[in-house]
């Protein structure tokens, strides 16, 4: 929690250094709960910004964003991609500085942020998002995409976009899906061929209640940290293990630490992007246009960054000297199958039957 307050207060002077004092002009500034601190002429760095950021110091609205991924990895390309549409479309009036390497916080804080008003934009894996809504809880069921087509066209499908805007009413505007990928495992104890190898290894997962199930029913133990931790836990043998697409391991640069990869591809990990909704609402329309076709437009570029570091990443890994594998999924899917079970029902905490069959009815569309 200390951690999180830190984060938090670190976030909002930013904020108070970069948002400075509010623009005259025809088309107003922002305004709202969420609001308040983000509105203005602002000028801002970080190592992941935009190159609008040379720019924003004129800027009539300068958001900020975080990350929790370094500097190279697709979600900070993708966001930069909306900084530099962003700027684009209205002239520089609106900038966007990206702050990667959890500067401002885990993905937890980050989601905090923007309803706090300390930042505007952000984009976060959906395993943290169990705390806010269930909406998003199907993507968290093991094995439920077979390809990165399938999840792909469940993202951009009617139910896909309905749970992206679902968190609307706690202060969160879903702009556009990002990814992640496939999840894989990595190591240091045994390569993972069967759900049995995993027995024993202590594993970092997120703080994701059918997260952790997967990996407990599995004989493992998993150990909720936030992604700024792993490095130094996985290098002092705290933990023995972490679950992450390609593009994390490899711009983690978890080779130096880990010597087992094992594509279990257990998860695939879609990304929201969100704005403050008070912000948002708070802008002039003409901006909120712009702001909303530039997350929709960077979108296909984000994914082709993930495809490409998938394929370099993993080169990379094993050139490095990590040992990959691909082991047969179907015992994984069977030893995880009781979770479909337990977590499909109506209630608090559990996957909507109602959105999981709409999920099913899309999948099936893909050959």
């Amino acid at each position: 929690m200390k951690k999180r307050v830190l984060a938090i207060a670190m976030a909002t002077l930013l904020c108070a250094g970069v948002f400075a004092g509010c623009s005259s002009g025809d088309s107003g500034s922002a305004s709202g709960s969420g609001s308040a601190a983000a509105s203005g002429s602002a000028s801002a760095s970080g190592s992941g910004s935009t190159s609008a950021a040379a720019a924003s110091g004129n800027a009539e609205y300068a958001m900020i964003s975080g990350t929790s991924v370094p500097d190279t990895h697709p979600y900070a390309l993708g966001m930069n991609k909306i900084g530099e549409l962003v700027s684009e479309k209205t002239n520089g009036a609106v900038t966007l500085d990206v702050f990667n390497n959890s500067q401002l916080g885990s993905e937890r804080d980050l989601l905090e942020g923007l309803q706090l008003g300390s930042l505007q934009m952000t984009c976060v894996s959906t395993a943290p998002l169990a705390g806010f809504t269930d909406s998003f809880l199907v993507f968290d069921l093991p094995f439920l995409f077979s390809s990165t087509e399938q999840a792909r066209t469940v993202l951009d499908s009617e139910v896909g976009m309905e749970i992206l805007t679902s968190v609307e009413d706690q202060g969160l505007k879903g702009l556009a899906w990002f990814e992640n990928g496939f999840r894989n495992v990595t190591n240091n104890v045994r390569p993972i061929n069967v759900p049995d190898d995993l027995k024993g290894i202590k594993i970092r997962t997120m703080e994701n209640q059918m997260h952790m199930a997967a990996f407990q029913i599995m004989g493992a133990d998993p150990t909720p940290m936030a992604m700024g931790d792993v490095f130094t836990a996985l290098q002092q043998g705290t933990i023995d293990a972490e679950e992450n697409p390609i593009p994390i391991i490899a711009t983690n640069k978890f080779q130096e630490v880990q010597k087992y990869l094992s594509m279990t591809g257990h998860l695939f990990s879609p990304t929201p992007v969100f704005i403050a909704k008070d912000y948002y609402d708070a802008l002039p329309a003409e901006y909120q246009t712009a702001i909303q076709e530039a997350a929709t437009e960077a979108a296909p570029y984000q994914r082709e960054q993930i495809d490409e570091q998938n394929v370099s990443g993993l080169e990379e890994l094993t050139n490095d000297g990590m040992e990959a594998n691909e082991p047969d999924k179907a015992p994984f899917q069977e030893a995880t199958a009781p979770l479909y079970d337990e977590y499909i029902k109506e209630g608090a905490g559990m996957v909507s039957p109602d959105i999981y069959q709409r999920v099913l009815d899309v999948m099936a569309t893909v050959e």
